[in-house]
């Protein structure tokens, strides 16, 4: 894998061109969620999370999303930037995934915007939409980036990229 910056086109955007800490982008995008042919989630009102190398996150404000097919597991893990994570389980139809999303109850200073808000992993759910685009997951299954045409790379996460 390269970390070479892949050429960009009018209207796209580098992930080497993101910021380390990560940066907040209020986002005006149609967002959705879809898992066990159902809309779990539905939002105009979505916050980007930009960081070097990564395609962004969505996160998106709990009234958007579909609640009470939720469930908190015990599972947690710490970003040095926004604090702890806790992790949430879905449920819908008879299938389940677990850890399919992850908000911050108390998110660190700088990052409160975040508070509650939801992040899916488009690897767990059946499919993600940024604008009506279908989303590719980020590879590897840790920090569950939205790629689109949008985006380009290469992106961290996946096979050989853990030193970046």
């Amino acid at each position: 894998m390269t970390t070479h910056r892949e050429p960009l086109k009018q209207g796209q955007e580098s992930v080497w061109d993101y910021p380390r800490p990560p940066r907040l982008d209020p986002s005006h995008k149609h967002v959705q969620v879809v898992f066990a042919g159902e809309v779990v989630a539905d939002s105009g009102r979505a916050v980007r999370v930009l960081e070097t190398s990564h395609p962004p996150v969505f996160y998106l404000p709990p009234e958007d999303v579909r609640a009470e097919l939720l469930t908190r597991t015990p599972s947690s893990s710490v970003c040095e930037f926004k604090g702890r994570a806790t992790y949430w389980t879905l449920s819908l139809n008879a299938q389940k995934t677990v850890d399919v999303a992850w908000s911050y109850p108390h998110p660190a200073a700088g990052f409160e915007i975040l508070r509650d808000y939801l992040a899916f992993y488009p690897s767990r759910v059946e499919a993600c939409f940024v604008d009506g685009e279908r989303v590719q997951a980020q590879a590897g299954d840790f920090y569950g980036g939205w790629i689109t045409a949008e985006i380009k790379g290469p992106f961290k996460g996946g096979a050989g990229t853990w030193g970046w």
